[in-house]
């Protein structure tokens, strides 16, 4: 990977991979939910299903047909502290697919009627994850656990918020957040670079100035938080939170490796424990999630009603047997191996390359190098791991949530986490 600039100011990220016969190409915003206010929410959302419903020369209808018309992949996504936009295509499709990127960011006409009735979309898929009671956990857990802060901010938003939004509204909020210093632009596949950078020197020309937006400030809430949702659905969806690490750092290796050793893979602690010796589940992980400045680790378990107060329990008592016996050495090779192998399975695309050089430049403002990054896995060693975990499970700091028909099972589930919270807090 390298980085180049155009001559307006946008930071572009290369990684050519020749032996491909495909290219993909992401625009990257700094514009994500953690940049929004409570009046707001979810309008980085919202811009992003907008751009899509026409520009100034092209309908949405004329947007499908283009891309289909060569097999083309175009999508985008919201995250909290991003945007993307992105397509894969055919290497000789290039310069289409960079005109129709740049139409969709710096050409969109925001149209009045569009925009009502993409609002019922959103909408709609504000309603949808209701309906999905593990989408619902993880985004309550979330809110919950980094409550007082910008990232306990829903990216959808709010019924009530995307309601009222307007076309002036997203127009100003584009103005402010689309801005050269907010925008890198990442490719990767088989592509002429040349070509490449003259084609998004034309296209991108109109881009605008403005100041980049900087990461807020992150103050942790400490206590535990607990919370039951009644749904009723089949299982209860159980979610634990926990302090992890922020994006990039040394210890975000560390706990990867140690997320891995507990419910990250078909050999982890807790896939092991819950689902294959006690048939308590079907579906139980963890996995990190890292921020710029803060991190979190989430623990998951799916279990009916009969079963999810013992299968709380027997999580909490892998959690013991961490913090009281540490890990083995051959677990902790074996995951870390699994780690690597995974994550190199992971990469063997231009798709997958591209969304790691633009999350690299955008984010952390610096190049991306996949060797680096299984380095730096490979230099985790297991006294970090052992020196990891009574960081994450013994701060003053932890959120529990549960989703479903929880009446039952509510008072035994809660005595469970106090009884483990008043065994390990700080």
């Amino acid at each position: 990977m390298k980085f180049r600039q155009l001559s307006g100011g946008i930071r572009v990220a290369l990684d050519p991979m020749p032996h491909l016969h495909s290219v993909s190409i992401g625009v990257w915003v700094n514009a994500g939910s953690i940049f929004e206010d409570a009046e707001n929410s979810g309008i980085s959302h919202f811009v992003e299903h907008m751009v899509f419903k026409g520009t100034e020369t092209r309908s949405a209808t004329d947007i499908a047909m283009e891309m289909d018309a060569i097999g083309a992949n175009l999508n985008a996504f919201t995250a909290k502290e991003c945007t993307c936009f992105h397509v894969k295509a055919l290497d000789e499709d290039m310069p289409l697919c960079v005109d129709i990127l740049a139409d969709l960011v710096l050409h969109n006409t925001l149209d009045p009627e569009e925009l009502a009735r993409e609002r019922g979309v959103v909408l709609e898929e504000i309603a949808m994850t209701e309906d999905s009671p593990e989408d619902l956990v993880f985004d309550k857990a979330s809110e919950l656990f980094f409550r007082g802060t910008a990232l306990e901010k829903e990216v959808l938003g709010t019924q009530q918020t995307v309601s009222g939004m307007e076309r002036a509204d997203l127009r100003a909020y584009m103005d402010r957040h689309y801005t050269a210093e907010n925008i890198v632009i990442a490719a990767a596949g088989k592509f002429d670079e040349d070509a490449l950078m003259r084609e998004l020197e034309t296209r991108f020309a109109g881009v605008l100035h403005g100041v980049r937006n900087e990461v807020p400030a992150y103050a942790e809430q400490p206590g535990l938080s607990v919370k039951f949702l009644d749904k009723d659905v089949e299982q209860i969806n159980t979610c634990l939170v926990f302090p992890g690490a922020p994006l990039a750092s040394d210890e975000s290796f560390t706990l990867s490796v140690l997320s891995n050793i507990l419910g990250g893979s078909m050999s982890s602690r807790l896939f092991q424990h819950l689902r294959e010796q006690r048939g308590l589940c079907y579906s139980v992980y963890s996995y990190p999630m890292a921020y710029r400045g803060t991190g979190a680790l989430f623990l998951y378990v799916g279990s009916t009603e009969r079963q999810a107060a013992e299968a709380l329990q027997r999580m909490l008592q892998e959690l013991d047997d961490l913090l009281a016996n540490g890990v083995t050495e051959e677990e902790f090779v074996r995951c870390k191996q699994q780690l690597k192998g995974s994550y190199v399975l992971g990469m063997e695309s231009a798709s997958a390359h591209m969304n790691a050089i633009g999350k690299s430049a955008l984010l952390m403002q610096k190049e991306y190098d996949l060797e680096t990054t299984l380095n730096r896995i490979e230099c985790v060693t297991i006294e970090d791991v052992k020196n990891m975990i009574p960081k994450v499970f013994r701060a003053n700091r932890m959120t529990a949530v549960a989703v479903g028909r929880v009446a039952n099972v509510r008072e035994q589930m809660q005595g469970e986490i106090e009884a483990w919270w008043n065994r390990h807090h700080a």
